[in-house]
């Protein structure tokens, strides 16, 4: 008992005005004898994991369902290990898949979730695709959020947008008329590892989970890790370091789960990557600062999508090129877009521009989320204005 009051203690405060966040699990706990079931009655029992019992023990040889916040996952784990309870995960990062499975449900005839892989630690990797049906491998365009573990603004605005294409198709003219003539793809959690380790060890870890033999530290920067230029520019070879690009071009399971799919598909024309934060909107190159074939195109559009993004609230974004805007950035995944064919590839980095940085409060995930969309509205209407 006084284990648990220990851990709680350290927990506690970060509990307190939790909301609705993500990384919660459920877990399938196998009690064997009426020592097992006086183990778990005292972990759930306790007040300050703040458990919630979905299944409760009922018969001997059956088992438990509890679902454990995210904040407690670790400690919940360390107390079941060291008391010898058998159990296992049986739903990982429960809020996010309960919402697409939420949005699946309720418009059943437009979105779907699919498979595409897994990370390195196993979690699934799940897109929501929304396709009117019509024809197989029709054009698509590809949203992608959270490739960097801290950035929660992205994963949160990419939830909020796919209810908001999914709810609008039939009733908004633009939704309805971008879906007549092609698919989306919405992966809302790009690096499922590095996302949870934010919620339970590290608020501000950016990078992957990974771990090499001979490696002193662990993970690798995904968005360094794409064939595009890898291993160039604005990006390290040290395995310690925040841009780590990995040991080889598509090294970490989750960039390739993402290449994997998109280039077996074929047929994409666009590429949008969410992250956070500077409130910028950047396109092809990051690696280096040659201006792209399409890039008075791509110029274009990206004002104007920025120009509709601050008519809701004002947000001021700036345009470019990664590599004239920001910093050099090798391996990128917008410019492996470009590079294989997807004309379309930009990168919003979301608010703000360093007042919270990555910790920007929840009040702002709707305004952000909003103002975002109007951006990426405009984008995918001279997507499905001008298919090649």
């Amino acid at each position: 008992m006084m284990w648990i009051l220990f851990f709680g203690a350290l927990i506690g405060p970060s509990l307190c005005g939790r909301e609705k966040f993500f990384g919660d699990q459920v877990f399938r706990i196998n009690v064997r004898n009426e020592d097992e079931i006086s183990k778990l009655n005292e972990l759930v029992n306790s007040d300050n994991f703040k458990l919630n019992l979905w299944k409760p023990c009922s018969t001997l040889g059956l088992p438990v369902d509890i679902l454990v916040p995210a904040v407690s996952l670790q400690p919940v784990k360390f107390f079941l290990k060291s008391q010898g309870l058998d159990y296992s995960v049986t739903i990982e990062d429960l809020q996010i898949y309960q919402e697409m499975d939420s949005i699946a449900g309720d418009f059943p005839d437009l979105a779907s979730r699919v498979k595409i892989g897994h990370s390195f630690e196993n979690r699934p990797m799940y897109v929501l695709k929304f396709s009117t049906g019509r024809g197989c491998q029709r054009p698509a365009l590809w949203l992608n959020a959270g490739i960097h573990a801290r950035e929660w603004i992205s994963q949160a605005t990419a939830m909020w947008t796919a209810r908001k294409i999914a709810s609008g198709y039939g009733k908004d003219p633009a939704i309805t008329s971008i879906l007549e003539k092609m698919d989306i793809f919405l992966l809302p959690v790009a690096n499922p590892d590095g996302y949870v380790y934010t919620y339970t060890q590290n608020r501000l870890w950016r990078k992957t989970r990974s771990q090499y033999p001979g490696s002193p530290c662990t993970g690798v920067d995904p968005n360094r890790n794409w064939n595009a230029s890898f291993a160039g520019g604005g990006a390290s070879g040290d395995p310690c370091s925040e841009i780590y690009h990995g040991p080889h071009a598509n090294s970490e399971v989750e960039v390739k789960s993402v290449v994997d799919f998109i280039q077996k598909h074929g047929n994409f024309k666009g590429f949008i990557d969410l992250h956070s934060y500077s409130q910028l909107l950047m396109y092809p190159y990051g690696y280096t600062t040659k201006k792209a074939p399409d890039a008075d195109e791509l110029d274009e559009v990206a004002r104007r999508a920025a120009k509709a993004l601050a008519s809701l609230s004002g947000t001021q974004y700036q345009v470019g090129s990664t590599s004239t805007t920001v910093y050099p950035a090798s391996g990128s995944s917008v410019d492996w877009a470009y590079d294989n064919g997807i004309k379309y590839a930009f990168t919003f980095e979301l608010r703000d521009t360093g007042h919270y940085g990555f910790l920007l409060p929840a009040n702002q995930i709707i305004p952000t989320a909003e103002e975002t969309w109007l951006g990426l509205k405009t984008i995918m209407e001279h997507v499905r204005d001008h298919l090649y």
